[in-house]
Order: structure tokens, then C-alpha cells, then sequence
């Protein structure tokens, strides 16, 4: 036991050196939830009930699945491509649309250690908000967007706990570091900037049950809460106007909370089919004020600064299976919705989100006992998205000048690979431990 906790700590530790090295290059978009390589196979259907390590992102009480000292690490490139269409009326629009392609590289670890018949340990790392735009210097929307870059980077310590061969339960710990920053144009004239650059500290907590009613279904239900980041920075203006309080300032945003269900059911030998519910509390971070360091606002031209997020609560249903092609070969199929929380009235041309429809596939082999190879792939499809930021829009981030109306064409394809081992590959509940 005490050897197998070693290999837990110097895996646990290695494991987030790799993570904080390789998201220090690149994160992905605004929520991420793409933390698994199977699970990115089956459009994360049935994550919050288990199946692979990876799955602890979603609910840490799918550890008691694993019997001994088990990891998974993915790496996810996302890349999203989009055509930013200016249209009549904008103040700016003899600059034209413009088209963005930023690749953004994911990365994610869990590990999970049995500490006893009953108790497990685990760790996962995560990055799990994120987003990394660059627009030109001069095209229309340059007074709303110009280059933004969020990351996040999370540690969750996590306990499980067995009750009986039904019912599992799982807390745990979420330590998170953000850095934001966002630059818009400030005038026509190239090099006319505003720039917001902060980083900061937020804390959260995981809960969740796993219950297994016949030896061929699984029900999970997980919850990530909301984290609270501070952060702290430093307010620019390229030219400075008067009426400006550049320099330090502060700011918080009320990062959102996740519940999600899971279902896994196996048909026969060969099918098992998987399902999802999730909910994500996108209402909580409403608009973000960015103040000083006396308190009061930061204000440039005398306006105050804010970030008008104003979003509504989103939700995600997918549906997905796994196919046994051999006895160590598994083939996954999947397709998911995705309502966005971002709507017609507050979207701008930063983050210009509609709802998805996503459709993955992915295959996982056994390389030797206890090693797996994961590769999936998924293509979303983003609605059209209008975008009128105007003094009779009513959309919040209209800074009483400049008017920008178009829309946004959005396509995103995702590539995933992944290592999964199993030092002890005799399962701690045969009911939920797959093959797959």
C-alpha cells in the first residue's frame, strides 16, 4: 500500500508539472469541457456516471470504479474558425469583417489511488475556463474586440467513499488560477488601445453520487461549484484622455457552478449506451466592474469600465455508445446540443457563441494489460450569430460611440488523444469497470 501511494504522489505531482508547462502555451474557449479523450468519443455522454478516470472532472465519487492506482492524461486541440461579417449600419464598417482561426491545445490529468476497501483518493487538473482570440489591428469590431486571452488553470484533491456495492459518494477541493487579458481599439488609428491585464486566486468544491440499481446501469450525479476569482491588475489607455484612472485596479467574476447526470447502460456484450444532462449556472456572472484600488470605478473618458457578460443559465444533452469491436478494441459514437448562455441582445464579437450541435467518434486499444490509447474526434456547429451593438440594440457593451452590427459563422473542429493505465487492473466494482 505504501509503494502504491508513492507511485499516487510523484504521479499526482508529475502530472500537474506537465499540465501548468503545456497550458502556459494555450488554452481553449470560454468553458472547456473537454478533459477526456474517450469521453470526447461519446460527446461526453454519461461522464458524471464513471467509465474512465478522466470522468473525475465531472464527479469525484466515480473513483470507488477503480481498484489500486489508476491515471488518465488527454491532450485536446481545439480549432475553431470564424467569419466575422460586418454589416450596414456599423460605424466602422468601411474596415470591414474578418476572419479568425486560433488553435487553442487543452490539457488534462486525473489520478486515482484505493486507499482502502472503502476509501479512494484522487486528484484531476483541469483548465476548465479559458479563451484566446486575436482580430486585426484595424477591422470594424476593433472597438469591441481585439485580442482576449482568459486561462485557467484548477487542482481538485478529491475523497471517495463506498457505502455498499450500490452507492458511492465524493468531495472534493478545487484550487484555481486565473489571468485575464483583454484589449480593445480605442480609436480608428492603429495602435489606439485599451488593455485590461489581471491574474488572481479562487476556491470551489466538487460533490457527488454514483448509484448502480442492476449490474448493467450506472446513475451519476456531479456537481463542480461556482468559484469566485479575484483578481488583480493594471487598467491602459493608448492615447490617455482625460477623465482616465489608469493604473491598478481590481475586479471579481463569479465563475459558474455545474450539475450534471449521467446514465451508462449495457445492452449486451458488444453495445453499452450512455447518456447526459447538464446544467451550468452562466447567470451568476453578470457584469463584471472593474475599480480601483480606493474602490471606486476605473474609469476611461470618465466612464466606467465594466464587462458585460449578462448571460443566461446553459444546458448541454447528449447521447452516446461504445461498441466492442474486439476484446481489446472499443469503437464510441456520439452527438450532443448545446444551449448557449449567450444571446441575440449581449453578444459581442469576442466571444460570438450560438447554440451547438455536436457530433464526435472515437476509438480506444488496449496497447498491453492495463494501457489504453484514446483518440477521438468531435465537429460543432455553431448557429449563425447576429451581433448588433447600438444605441437601440440594448446590448450592455455599447460604449455610446461606435455601432457594430454583423454576424458570426462559426465552425469548431476538436482533436483528442489520451493515455489511460491501470496498475491494478482488477476492478474495485465489476459493474462499472468496462473494457472500454
Amino acid at each position: 500500500m505504501r509503494d502504491g501511494f508513492t507511485k499516487f504522489m510523484l504521479l499526482s505531482t508529475t502530472a500537474l508539472g506537465v499540465f501548468v508547462a503545456a497550458t502556459a502555451a494555450q488554452a481553449g474557449g470560454f468553458a472547456i469541457r473537454e478533459q477526456s479523450a474517450a469521453s470526447l468519443g461519446n460527446a461526453f455522454a454519461g461522464v458524471a456516471a464513471g467509465g474512465t478516470p478522466g470522468t473525475l472532472f465531472w464527479n469525484p465519487a466515480i473513483m470507488t470504479q477503480f481498484s489500486g492506482l489508476a491515471f488518465e492524461g488527454t491532450f485536446t486541440v481545439i480549432n475553431p474558425h470564424t467569419n466575422e461579417n460586418v454589416g450596414a449600419g456599423s460605424t466602422l464598417g468601411f474596415l470591414g469583417g474578418t476572419t479568425v482561426t486560433n488553435p487553442s491545445l487543452v490539457p488534462s490529468t486525473s489520478s486515482i489511488y484505493q486507499l482502502n476497501n472503502n476509501i479512494w483518493l484522487g486528484v484531476s487538473t483541469s483548465a476548465p475556463f479559458g479563451l484566446d482570440l486575436q482580430f486585426p489591428d484595424l477591422w470594424a469590431g476593433r472597438s469591441y474586440a481585439q485580442s482576449t486571452s482568459l486561462r485557467t488553470y484548477n487542482a481538485t484533491p478529491s475523497l471517495a467513499f463506498r457505502l455498499n456495492n450500490e452507492l458511492s459518494f465524493g468531495v472534493g477541493f478545487q484550487a484555481q488560477y486565473a489571468t485575464a487579458d483583454f484589449n480593445s481599439g480605442f480609436a480608428v488609428a492603429p495602435g489606439s488601445h485599451i488593455n485590461l491585464n489581471a491574474e488572481g486566486f479562487g476556491f470551489g468544491a466538487t460533490a457527488g453520487a454514483t448509484w448502480t440499481p442492476s449490474p448493467v446501469t450506472t446513475v451519476g450525479l456531479g456537481w463542480r461549484s461556482g468559484i469566485k476569482q479575484d483578481l488583480s491588475g493594471t487598467l491602459l489607455s493608448s492615447p490617455i484622455v482625460g477623465g482616465s484612472t489608469l493604473g491598478p485596479v481590481s475586479l471579481s467574476a463569479d465563475l459558474p457552478d455545474t450539475v450534471s447526470l449521467g446514465v451508462i447502460h449495457k445492452l449486451n456484450a458488444f453495445w453499452t449506451v450512455k447518456g447526459t444532462i447538464e446544467w451550468t449556472h452562466w447567470d451568476t456572472i453578470g457584469t463584471v466592474h472593474i475599480d480601483q484600488r480606493n474602490g471606486g470605478p476605473a474609469t476611461i473618458g470618465g466612464l466606467p469600465v465594466t464587462i458585460p457578460f449578462e448571460y443566461k443559465d446553459g444546458w448541454f444533452y447528449a447521447l452516446g455508445a461504445d461498441y466492442q469491436w474486439s476484446p481489446k478494441t472499443t469503437l464510441r459514437i456520439g452527438a450532443a446540443f448545446e444551449q448557449s448562455p449567450i444571446t441575440d441582445a449581449v453578444r459581442t464579437p469576442r466571444l460570438p457563441d450560438n447554440d451547438r450541435f455536436w457530433i464526435t467518434a472515437g476509438v480506444s486499444h488496449e496497447i498491453w494489460k492495463g494501457l489504453k490509447f484514446d483518440l477521438s474526434y468531435a465537429h460543432i456547429f455553431v448557429d449563425r450569430a447576429p451581433i448588433d451593438i447600438s444605441a437601440t440594440s440594448g446590448n450592455p457593451s455599447f460604449n455610446g460611440v461606435v455601432t457594430y452590427v454583423g454576424n458570426a459563422e462559426t465552425q469548431i473542429n476538436l482533436f483528442s488523444v489520451g493515455l489511460r493505465y491501470q496498475w491494478d487492473p482488477t476492478p474495485a466494482n465489476p459493474v462499472l469497470y468496462r473494457k472500454g
